[in-house]
């Protein structure tokens, strides 16, 4: 049960989220929400192919119109000197040039912008717009994975890795040898990217920005305009999704810049929708291939898998497609390799699960057909090969309960009730089929500061830079600081979102929890004990010259363990007459994380129903199991399950970026034709929140839930399908059309 709201604040209590009524009244403020006075508004134009030039663009007519205030192409827009040198956004995994807004005439991509029309009203800026012809000389273009794989190249940062013999599952006594492919997916948030761009000087600008990353953001904005710290800031509290889509700067941040600058005047840029799907990132496609054998008895003998994704020509963006097939199993034999195809297309970028989810889907439906091969059960056939250590490294796991994922899992879900032979289960039409996967995800921790300060009236405020995109970040590190400084929900309050606070890394990687976290646990534990050194050595103090290891701290208060003395934040502040008491402490996890491998793990279990006429899928139940060490808060924990699933049902059965590939351009770019789950998909969901502490990577026991649930969960649909219809889709996403042909 929740707790009343004026009592003490524990880690794990099920809190509502602490900025819930701003959102849900209207109160909180996103990127363009920022009123400023004299904005103007931004829109661009975008091209109409895929890769040349432009010959020309006439904007003469546009500059002429109602309202608009300038015109902004290659030819007039001004200098940035970022441009003159290569930039490597190691926020964003990428290495190369990033692409350079309004830089030349050259086109990378179709929806480019090439063009910032800027007005007084949207609406004017919008029709503006399209009065800019624009005329091109084009040349060919490639925008298909599967007719480029003989371009492919070895990423800068390469991917690959090997154990034991390479390709030995060709030995095994019983193998399987399958090609598994991913569509482009894109993150469609609810809100689409926005920035408004204020310059307060020649040399000082603020950006009121979607962004999962405040100080990547400054950083970036920094270097692109040659500007000290002090003088950007990134200003960034709410954020309506995001999921990796707002983990770098983007044409719409550097459009509102430059905008900003040649009119002198905020400026807001908007994306449209369309615009999403080709300028802020996608997850990118894959085509896999993975040979996995075993002995007759079901140990694993050798793993072969071969991956290749996508990236732009300018850039090359990398994700760990790999990295679960590296560790997930105890494996004495694995040889893995990751290529990169570079096409005629924007760069792609960190999406739930980046690389994971792809590669997952490959290992977890390849495992289930061995068992089928084995003719094994499924779970079984994951619990013996269940690895010890992390075969990648052989490093010990900072902490490990997949095994209490299987168990629990499968006794809520019932697994033990299915049957084992494919389309042996039915509900009149429908055909009834059970899958499993298992899912890992990195459990690491990055440098973060906070700093936190005693108020007069008691009250306890922290503060860093971090972004909450909405899993409730910000409700977990106020409960951090009012379990450590034992108050009230009410008497703790945390700030986030502006660059302009204590450093935090980016929002994204299932870090922040053990990185901002552990920032603000230390940052507290180090306010209380000033707090005990003042009250017990300070002349004056009515705890003067008691034991410090005598000293509580509870309900804002302190007092002595075997006494009545009782002394409120407000009253100690008094009498050491101080008007408030301000600690920054910087937090990293240090060489001891070196010393082990930190994971979360989930064993996912999902029951299909597949109507045998239509072949249409829907996902009837799911239990999810997850080993994300000690739970921060179950209520906002549970929901980060709950949106895994839902977007995993979407990848699974109905997501998928279309291309043209005549124009090498989206035909289904807005959420009429990009299918997502609505809430008539979405089943039964019971989450299992395994609740173990871990004991390395941070002082709070906590590890990553953000990804985990997400990664395998694809595989866990793919194997509920082939047991309900006999039928293998190793293409998602899994459609009708796919079952019934």
């Amino acid at each position: 049960m929740e707790k009343a709201s004026l009592q003490q604040i524990q880690i794990g209590d099920p809190l509502n989220r602490v900025e819930g009524q701003l959102k849900v009244t209207g109160k909180a403020k996103y990127a363009a929400e920022y009123n400023l006075s004299g904005v103007t508004f931004g829109v661009m134009v975008t091209s109409t192919i895929a890769k040349g030039r432009i010959k020309s663009m006439d904007t003469k007519l546009a500059k002429k119109a109602p309202g608009v205030l300038a015109v902004i192409t290659h030819k007039n827009a001004p200098e940035v000197p970022g441009y003159k040198a290569a930039v490597n956004n190691e926020g964003a995994r990428v290495y190369g040039q990033e692409f350079r807004l309004f830089y030349d005439d050259q086109i990378h991509h179709n929806y480019q912008p090439i063009a910032l029309v800027v007005a007084d009203t949207l609406a004017r800026a919008n029709e503006a717009a399209s009065m800019v012809k624009v005329q091109y000389e084009q040349e060919t273009h490639h925008t298909d994975i599967s007719r480029n794989l003989d371009q492919a190249i070895q990423p800068a940062r390469p991917e690959d890795y090997s154990r034991g013999e390479e390709d030995a599952y060709l030995t095994a006594p019983v193998k399987v040898v399958h090609e598994y492919h991913t569509p482009i997916q894109v993150h469609n948030p609810m809100e689409t990217h926005a920035t408004t761009a204020v310059w307060e000087a020649d040399n000082k600008i603020t950006v009121y920005n979607k962004t999962q990353a405040t100080k990547i953001s400054q950083q970036e904005i920094m270097k692109a305009f040659d500007l000290k710290e002090e003088n950007v800031q990134a200003h960034s509290p709410f954020v309506g999704g995001a999921f990796g889509s707002s983990s770098r700067l983007w044409p719409q941040e550097m459009a509102a810049i430059l905008g900003a600058k040649v009119v002198g005047r905020p400026v807001q840029v908007v994306l449209k929708r369309d615009q999403v799907f080709n300028m802020v990132g996608y997850r990118p496609p894959s085509r896999q291939k993975v040979g996995i054998g075993a002995s007759a008895e079901g140990k694993l003998i050798g793993i072969t898998h071969e991956g290749y994704g996508i990236t732009s020509r300018y850039e090359q963006f990398t994700e760990r497609m790999m990295d679960p097939t590296k560790s997930m199993y105890h494996c004495p034999n694995l040889n893995a390799k990751y290529r990169l195809v570079p096409l005629d297309m924007s760069t792609p970028c960190w999406t739930r699960g980046p690389g994971e989810t792809s590669g997952s889907f490959a290992l977890e439906s390849a495992m289930d057909e061995l068992a089928y091969a084995l003719n094994m059960d499924p779970l079984s056939l994951r619990m013996k090969n269940y690895a010890d250590k992390d075969p990648e490294n052989e490093l010990p796991w900072s902490s490990n309960y997949l095994k209490e994922c299987y168990k629990q899992g499968a006794e809520r879900f019932g697994w033990q009730k299915r049957n084992p032979t494919p389309r042996s289960m039915r509900s009149g039409e429908w055909q009834v089929g059970m899958g499993m996967a298992s899912g890992i995800y990195k459990a690491v921790r990055d440098r973060a500061v906070a700093r936190a300060k005693l108020l007069s009236d008691g009250s306890v405020l922290v503060q860093s830079a971090v972004a909450d995109v909405g899993p409730g970040s910000a409700t977990i590190f106020t409960q951090i600081a009012a379990d450590v400084m034992g108050t009230s929900i009410e008497k703790t309050r945390f700030e986030w979102g502006d660059s302009s606070l204590p450093h935090a890394p980016g929002q994204f990687g299932s870090h922040t929890t053990a990185s901002v976290g552990s920032a603000v646990y230390d940052v507290c534990t180090a306010l209380k004990q000033k707090i005990q050194e003042l009250a017990v050595n300070q002349k004056g103090s009515s705890l003067q010259g008691a034991q410090a290891t005598n000293v509580v701290f509870e309900n804002a208060s302190i007092r002595l363990k075997n006494g009545t003395t009782s002394l409120t934040y407000s009253d100690f502040l008094q009498q050491q007459q101080l008007p408030s008491l301000e600690v920054i402490k910087e937090s990293d996890g240090g060489p001891l994380l070196e010393k082990y491998s930190g994971k979360s793990f989930c064993a996912n279990f999902v029951e299909v129903r597949v109507h045998s006429v239509t072949g249409e899928v829907r996902v009837q139940r799911v239990v999810s199991a997850v080993d994300a060490g000690k739970i921060m808060n179950h209520k906002t924990a549970q929901s980060q399950v709950y949106g895994a699933v839902v977007w995993g049902i979407g990848i699974a059965l109905m997501e998928e970026g279309l291309i043209d590939h005549r124009y090498g351009r989206h035909v289904n770019n807005d959420l009429a034709e990009y299918h997502v789950p609505v809430h008539a998909d979405v089943p039964d969901i019971e989450v299992i929140l395994i609740d173990k502490e871990d004991p390395v990577i941070d002082p709070m026991g906590a590890k990553g839930i953000g990804e985990i649930p997400l990664v395998g969960f694809t595989a866990a649909i793919a194997n509920a399908v082939y047991h309900a219809t006999g039928q293998r889709i190793r293409n998602l996403p899994i459609t009708p059309a796919k079952l019934i042909s």
